[in-house]
């Protein structure tokens, strides 16, 4: 359990697999899947698929009680919120009320609680522990980031076909890309083969 940790393997549906740290595990989860182009892109076909990336690391959350269908609706709901209002803040547009009004409502739920392991030296979350905890975690994690300081820093993959958003952590606040070995690999490839050209 470690939520300043962050990170997941994103899948393209044309084939290939890459690293994509988004800086937060509130982007992280709106990267699993949209509406409308996004859907090729859904991870989260069946309320077990989300209590899977819920249990993965850093959440590590295993849910008590199976996921429901509803939760699933609520989810994939927050998710959407978070997407659009990372966008909005990444091109410094206003948030839209509908998204802010779907995280404000997951994260009035109760979240999850951490636990101290009896031998000091872990934390777990402590049980019961139901999906809409761990909605309510994310959404108060993107509220955190969307008013505090790394609010400014929210940016849009500067690839020209990439809409993936992530939190820029570097000291310098420069990054670019959603992941070198990605659409940073192609840029510099595509300049190399421009250059030559020339």
């Amino acid at each position: 359990m470690r939520l300043g940790a962050t990170g997941r393997r994103l899948n393209d549906p044309k084939g290939g697999s890459f690293w994509f740290d988004a800086g937060a595990v509130c982007l992280d989860f709106a990267h699993t899947g949209g509406e409308g182009i996004y859907a090729v892109f859904e991870s989260l076909h069946e309320p077990a698929d989300l209590g899977e990336w819920l249990a993965a690391p850093p959440l590590s959350v295993v849910v008590t009680s199976p996921v429901s269908v509803r939760e699933l609706s609520r989810a994939k709901a927050l998710r959407q919120a978070i997407w659009e209002t990372a966008h909005a803040r990444a091109a410094d547009r206003p948030l839209p009320t509908a998204a802010i009004d779907t995280i404000n409502r997951a994260a009035a739920e109760p979240p999850l609680l951490p636990k101290l392991t009896a031998d000091g030296t872990a934390a777990r979350w402590a049980p019961p522990i139901r999906a809409g905890q761990a909605l309510s975690t994310l959404a108060r994690e993107m509220i955190d980031l969307l008013s505090g300081p790394l609010a400014t820093r929210i940016r849009e993959c500067a690839s020209d076909n990439c809409p993936l958003v992530f939190v820029d952590t570097s000291r310098p606040g420069s990054r670019r890309w959603c992941a070198m070995e990605r659409c940073g690999n192609r840029h510099k490839l595509r300049t190399h083969r421009a250059r030559q050209t020339t």
